[in-house]
């Protein structure tokens, strides 16, 4: 029989993980004490709130909670206690490498202004990257839900700030909002300006949201993409592009878009030779972080130790790692399984 390894010991890389959702939820209690903002009982109560967002309403709900999360986060001190926080998390997870994704809009009315806002949050994320020896990058994410002149602004922004963290420029919220296409031009600046696309899709709409994202936004990975499996001929387009789809399996499942984890598609993906880098989305809202996505494909979808290895590599392989930082998660990827 197999000897089984500990996940969190496999290093790792980290390519879907929201600013907001990495909080901790002794965190966000504390700073909603701070700040006197009331917590209804979903975000007090310790345990992850139910969900369901395959309707508007559910999806209202969910952005809703969120939202009053991101209303805690008022001062740069509570942006770097976050970004400190979610590298430590990720380390002690195995990761190795963590792309973090942000739509700094979000948060400039309380930080003095989207250029301020940005910078205190790339600020954050060298200081903590320094601290804990986890890389990190950050992913700008233009919010579908606006118009697609605000994402054209970020999308220069992240351009601009391409030397100071910014590796990627992505595309979040309801998909089955609007149109990809009609952030194309958006996504075309980051493209130019040497930026990863990695819009959301396939997630709430189904396989032709990935298409979209392939076709109008190019896009080098997909947020999710786990609605490809319902289409044999995008899947063989996503393996032989080597587009990489960040699976976030708890989300899938707390969102409703499975009833249940044996139904989130990893094998199919997984044999059907797409590159997938598991992620944990926002574990504040759903309760678990990066080592749990390795569990779950281990326990319910009967990932040997060599294909978690082989996810592992995928996560690296999927990301904006330098080659030297890339070489040495893939030398201890082996290491783990040698071991």
């Amino acid at each position: 029989m197999e000897s089984v390894r500990d996940v969190r010991q496999l290093p790792k890389a980290h390519l879907h993980l929201h600013f907001t959702g990495s909080m901790r939820s002794t965190t966000l209690l504390e700073l909603a004490d701070k700040y006197g903002v009331h917590l209804p009982e979903a975000l007090r109560g310790g345990e992850p709130p139910r969900l369901r967002a395959t309707d508007e309403r559910g999806w209202f709900r969910f952005q809703r909670l969120y939202d009053i999360a991101r209303s805690c986060l008022r001062a740069p001190e509570d942006i770097q206690r976050l970004v400190r926080e979610a590298a430590q998390e990720d380390v002690a997870d195995g990761s190795g490498w963590l792309e973090i994704q942000v739509d700094p809009t979000s948060y400039a009315p309380r930080l003095g202004g989207l250029i301020p806002a940005l910078e205190i949050i790339l600020d954050a994320v060298r200081a903590a990257s320094q601290e804990t020896g986890l890389g990190m990058r950050v992913v700008i994410a233009a919010n579908r839900m606006k118009h697609p002149l605000d994402a054209r602004t970020l999308a220069r922004l992240a351009v601009r700030y391409a030397d100071r963290g910014v590796i990627g420029f992505g595309l979040s919220n309801d998909e089955r909002r609007g149109f990809a296409r009609d952030f194309d031009r958006a996504f075309a600046i980051a493209r130019e300006g040497g930026l990863l696309a990695t819009p959301h899709g396939g997630e709430l709409s189904g396989p032709a949201s990935v298409r979209d994202c392939l076709d109008d936004l190019h896009a080098g990975r997909v947020g999710h993409g786990v609605r490809a499996a319902e289409d044999p001929v995008l899947l063989r387009r996503l393996a032989e592009r080597g587009v990489t789809c960040e699976v976030c399996p708890a989300s899938n499942v707390a969102l409703g878009v499975y009833e249940k984890q044996e139904d989130v598609p990893l094998r199919t993906l997984f044999a059907a030779g797409v590159p997938v880098a598991l992620g944990a989305d926002d574990p504040l809202l759903f309760g678990s972080r990066l080592a749990a996505q390795y569990d779950i494909a281990r326990r319910t979808h009967g990932f040997t130790d060599a294909e978690l290895a082989e996810l592992a590599r995928q996560s690296v392989r999927g990301s904006r790692a330098p080659q030297p930082e890339r070489e040495r998660l893939l030398a201890g990827i082996d290491g783990w399984l040698a071991g």
